[in-house]
């Protein structure tokens, strides 16, 4: 199976086909898209002005959605970098279990679902890389009460999402679900309450019904 930077050399070679060229790129999503994977892909053809269903895209336009990806992907690969290497400082002094943040990232572990959004429509407007650095640097400062990548506080609560997280905040503004350990615990007992059943508070929105998943796949770790 081709690598990332393998398929993004795919898809800037003017020698093949248009249509196998989109098709790269589709598959560098399956390496990387932080959004997910329809939900990354609507956000590149937004910003690069390709068409959803158009087979024939301009080449210049490809090539813009694949910087946009590389360039986010650099950043989150340098901060994953960062992470490696300060856990395996901390398992030096016998800090052997992760943290909140840290036990999260886990299972983001490559870029994949890092802020998912259920709708693939529903994603930030902004570069993928900027938004990447606004979730980074809450991760390192410390909880917030607000959506770290829009400020907003119109969070509500998800449940049986399909994928991990399993259940989560999610913002009405901007359509991510928010890594419940960058949020502070008043945060999410705002956001707990608009879970279905419940009436939302002043200033958030209410939360879309559903069920609990009666099962569950165990949970994977990446080895750090």
């Amino acid at each position: 199976m081709a690598g990332f930077r393998a398929l993004a050399r795919d898809v800037r070679n003017p020698r093949r086909h248009i249509t196998a060229r989109r098709t790269s790129l589709r598959k560098c999503l399956e390496r990387f898209a932080p959004y997910g994977h329809r939900a990354t892909w609507h956000h590149l053809c937004s910003r690069a002005g390709i068409a959803l269903e158009d087979r024939h895209p301009e080449p210049a336009r490809l090539i813009t959605a694949l910087e946009e990806l590389e360039e986010a992907r650099a950043l989150w690969l340098a901060y994953e970098a960062d992470f490696a290497a300060r856990r395996r400082q901390e398992k030096h002094h016998g800090i052997r279990q992760p943290s909140t943040v840290d036990d999260w990232h886990l299972h983001t572990w490559g870029g994949n679902h890092i802020m998912p959004c259920e709708s693939p429509s529903a994603h930030p407007d902004d570069r993928l890389a900027e938004v990447l650095r606004r979730l980074i640097l809450a991760m390192e400062s410390g909880p917030v009460s607000t959506c770290p990548v829009c400020t907003q506080d119109r969070l509500t609560w998800h449940d049986n999402l399909g994928r991990y997280p399993w259940e989560g905040p999610m913002c009405g503004p901007c359509g991510i679900v928010v890594p419940a350990p960058v949020l502070t615990p008043e945060a999410l007992a705002a956001a707990r309450h608009t879970r279905s059943g419940r009436a939302p508070k002043s200033g958030h929105s209410a939360a879309s019904t559903s069920t609990t998943a009666s099962a569950r796949p165990h949970r994977r770790y990446a080895t750090v």
